[in-house]
C-alpha cells in the first residue's frame, strides 16, 4: 500500500494525465471533478468516492483500476527468492486448503520470477488460490495474464488454457467457457495422449464443456434440447475417461469426479425425456443417503461431489415439477448442499443453493424466508464472488426476515 505522500503524487498524476487527455485547463478539470482549483488533492491522500468515480469517468477508465493505482504500490524490481522452493511452497499450501497463504506465496513467486515460464507458473499458483478462496472473476484475468507471455511450453499452456475455461464455467461465462475448452481438445488432437497431463486434461475440457450445456438447458431455454443432447455426450465423455484415469491411477479425485459427472447425466437425461422427472429425483436423492450427516466426513471431491448431485436434484425438481410439488424436495436438497458447501467453504456450491432456494421461495408465494447472521454473512460473500448473482442477492436481502443470534428479529442496517 502506498504512504498519504505516494496517494497524493499519484492522485496529481491522474488528475494531469485527466487534463492532457480531455484537453481541459486547470478549472475545467476542477468543475469535472467538482473541486475547487485549489482543493484538488485531498491531505490525507484518501480520495472520497466522487473524486475516484470523476476521474474514472474523465479518464475512461474503472472506479477499480483508479483505486489501484491511488493505493496500490509499484512492486519492487529485482526481489531476490527461491523460485523453486517459492512454488513448492505454494503447492503444498494448495494441498492443505491454505488458499490465503497460497496467494501470498504466489505474488512473491510473481515477483521473483525472470522467465516468462515462471511469470506463467506464478499467474497460475495466484490462480488456483483465488480459485481456492471461491474468488473465480479473479482466476480469470491471472490466466489470461499467463497465456499472454511467450514462448511457455506447451505442457504449460494446456494447463492455463483448461483451467481459464473452468474459471469463466464457474462464473457462469459460458460462451468462453465452451470455446476455451473447445481450444484445448483441439491442441490435443494433434497428440497421442499418453502423458497423464495430457488425459487430464482431455477429460477436464469434455467436463467443462459438458456442464457449460448443462448449465444452457437454463439460459437458453429455446435451445435446451438441443443443449441437453451436447451436454448428454460431452459428460458422457468426461465419465468415461475420468473413470479410466481412476482406474489406472488409483487415484479418489478422478472417481469422484466421475461420480459428479454421472449425477450431471441425470439431470440431463430427464431433459432429454431418457428418465421420467420422478425416476431421475429418485436416483438423485442418492447423495441425500450417502452424507446424512456432514460433519462425519472428510472434507474432499467425494463430498463436494454429492455437493453437486444436490443442485443437481433441485434443477430437476424446478424444471420438471409443479408449485405444489418441489418446496419439500427442494428444500431437503438446497439445505444439504448448503451444509456441504460450509464443510468444505466451497462458494460455487454456495451460490447454486441461495440461487435455487430464491427460485423456490419466488414460485411458493407465501413462503417466508428467515436467515441468520451466519447466513447473512455467506450471502454477502457470494454477492461479491458472482457478479452475476449480485441482482438475486439483493432480492434475497429485500424479501428476507433477519434474526439474531439470541434469535430475536433485527433489521440490516440498523
Amino acid at each position: 500500500m502506498r504512504t498519504a505522500e505516494d496517494r497524493r503524487e499519484r492522485l496529481a498524476k491522474f488528475i494531469d494525465l485527466a487534463k492532457v487527455y480531455r484537453g481541459w485547463s486547470r478549472n475545467e478539470v476542477s468543475r469535472a471533478l467538482g473541486r475547487d482549483a485549489g482543493k484538488l488533492l485531498p491531505e490525507s491522500g484518501n480520495p472520497k468516492l466522487d473524486l475516484v468515480v470523476g476521474l474514472a469517468n474523465a479518464l475512461d477508465w474503472s472506479v477499480g483500476d483508479i483505486v489501484d493505482g491511488v493505493w496500490t504500490a509499484d512492486e519492487e524490481q529485482n526481489i531476490v527468492g527461491d523460485y523453486t522452493a517459492l512454488d513448492a511452497a505454494a503447492r503444498a499450501a494448495h494441498a492443505n486448503g491454505k488458499f490465503r497463504e497460497m496467494l501470498e506465496i504466489a505474488n512473491q513467486m510473481g515477483r521473483v520470477a525472470r522467465t516468462p515460464s515462471e511469470r506463467a507458473l506464478a499467474a497460475n499458483r495466484l490462480a488456483g488460490a483465488y480459485d481456492g478462496l471461491g474468488q473465480y472473476n479473479k482466476s480469470v484475468p491471472c490466466l489470461q495474464a499467463a497465456l499472454s507471455e511467450r514462448g511457455i511450453p506447451a505442457g504449460l499452456r494446456l494447463m492455463l488454457t483448461v483451467n481459464l475455461a473452468n474459471a469463466h464455467y464457474c462464473v457462469w461465462n459460458l460462451t468462453e467457457s465452451r470455446a476455451t475448452a473447445h481450444q484445448v481438445l483441439e491442441l490435443l488432437e494433434a497428440t497421442t495422449m499418453t502423458e497423464r497431463r495430457e488425459r487430464v486434461c482431455h477429460a477436464f475440457a469434455h467436463y467443462v464443456r459438458g456442464n457449460s450445456f448443462r448449465r444452457l438447458i437454463l439460459v437458453e431455454s429455446d435451445l435446451a434440447r438441443i443443449h441437453a443432447q451436447r451436454a448428454h455426450d460431452e459428460l458422457s465423455h468426461a465419465l468415461n475417461e475420468y473413470e479410466d484415469l481412476a482406474d489406472t491411477f488409483a487415484d479418489e479425485r478422478y472417481a469422484a469426479i466421475a461420480n459428479t459427472c454421472r449425477g450431471a447425466l441425470l439431470e440431463v437425461q430427464a431433459a432429454l425425456g431418457e428418465l421420467t422427472p420422478s425416476e431421475a429425483l429418485e436416483r438423485l436423492t442418492v447423495a441425500l443417503d450417502r452424507v446424512v450427516d456432514v460433519a462425519a466426513h472428510e472434507p474432499g471431491d467425494w463430498l463436494e461431489s454429492w455437493g453437486w448431485w444436490c443442485i443437481f436434484g433441485c434443477n430437476v425438481a424446478l424444471r420438471h415439477f409443479a408449485e405444489d410439488a418441489i418446496s419439500m424436495r427442494m428444500a431437503i436438497f438446497t439445505n444439504k448442499a448448503m451444509e456441504i458447501a460450509d464443510r468444505l467453504e466451497n462458494w460455487s456450491l454456495r451460490e447454486r443453493a441461495f440461487q435455487m432456494d430464491l427460485e423456490r421461495h419466488e414460485r411458493l408465494v407465501n413462503e417466508p424466508w428467515v436467515l441468520d447472521d451466519e447466513e447473512v454473512r455467506i450471502l454477502a460473500g457470494t454477492m461479491g464472488r458472482f457478479p452475476n448473482f449480485r441482482a438475486a442477492g439483493w432480492r434475497i436481502l429485500n424479501e428476507a426476515r433477519f434474526i439474531d443470534a439470541e434469535g430475536g428479529a433485527r433489521w440490516l442496517g440498523a
